[in-house]
């Protein structure tokens, strides 16, 4: 709690040019006495506060020390707005909101007050394109849970259709692309799992607690990542009339266009319904050059849907 309210100190007094005592402790709903510790801490770590007495007195930062706090920029403040505010879309709290209010007094302070709505020229929305209230319910009742090392129910639905009931301990969120991912610790398979949110057909906080397990989210992402048994190498050949679907689809490192315009792609992906029902979706305008197995498999596929119309 300290440490929040020598931050918040510190940001209004770079903020604004003079701020008094009084209306720290009134803000910060602390003693007179306690500010005046605040700000002797402020001190000595080096931040030099200086104290003006008299009716229009009060405390501010050496100017000096206010321009050298420009070690980021106008725009590079902005851009960090434009993020927070991404990341607020998805995640709502209090904390983040007040985080980026302070954010956005440093812009204006700085001279151009493109901190308000007017002067965004980015917009971020972390959102799905549907289920939009169900999304940020889902995302709420996690970080609910990993705030308060709180067990989650969830009813799963895999890659194949089947539904099975979890109970997890979260370890964190990631977003990957437009989707987002629980990485957490299952205790029906006793390892760690990750968990796409669309896929939840219910979440549920649990009154039980759980003691966090020694894992850095960063790491146990990339371990996760590197789970490829399950993955394939892929050659394919489309048509130049999906080039811009090909690009929206694939890493272009992957893709190479041929003089006649045909784009092989080779890429390393998971096998599972999903693949199949990808490339089932570009019709006659992708073949599958390798491996043999996955294109006898495309071409039964398509034999099943010529015979539910033919029935």
């Amino acid at each position: 709690m300290k440490l929040e309210r020598l931050l918040g100190i510190t940001m209004l007094l770079l903020g604004r040019r003079r701020v008094g005592a009084q209306e720290l402790a009134e803000r910060f709903e602390v003693s007179l006495r306690t500010i005046y510790r605040d700000l002797e801490t402020l001190n000595m770590a080096g931040i030099p506060v200086i104290s003006y007495p008299g009716l229009s007195g009060g405390y501010e930062i050496m100017e000096r020390y206010r321009l050298e706090r420009q070690y980021l920029s106008c725009d590079e403040l902005q851009s960090i707005v434009t993020a927070l505010r991404g990341v607020g879309s998805a995640l709502s709290g209090e904390e983040l909101s007040s985080l980026i209010d302070k954010v956005i007094a440093l812009v204006e302070r700085s001279g151009n007050g493109s901190g308000s709505s007017s002067g965004e020229r980015v917009l971020i929305d972390l959102h799905p394109w549907k289920e939009k209230e169900r999304h940020q319910a889902m995302l709420r009742t996690i970080h609910e849970a990993l705030d308060g090392c709180r067990l989650l129910s969830i009813v799963y639905l895999d890659w194949q259709g089947t539904s099975s009931e979890r109970m997890v301990e979260p370890v964190g969120l990631a977003l990957k692309g437009y989707i987002w991912y629980l990485h957490a610790y299952c205790l029906k398979r006793g390892d760690y799992r990750t968990f796409r949110l669309n896929r939840m057909e219910q979440l549920d906080l649990l009154p039980e607690t759980f003691t966090r397990r020694d894992v850095d989210l960063r790491e146990l992402d990339k371990r996760m990542a590197c789970q490829d048994s399950l993955k394939i190498d892929l050659k394919l050949l489309f048509h130049p009339s999906v080039k811009t679907r090909v690009l929206d689809d694939y890493d272009r490192s992957f893709i190479v266009i041929r003089d006649d315009g045909w784009l092989e792609v080779a890429d390393r992906e998971e096998q599972g319904y999903w693949l199949y029902s990808r490339l089932l979706s570009y019709g006659p305008h992708v073949k599958v050059v390798d491996p043999p197995y996955v294109a006898r498999k495309l071409m039964d596929q398509v034999a099943e849907i010529q015979a539910l119309y033919e029935a």
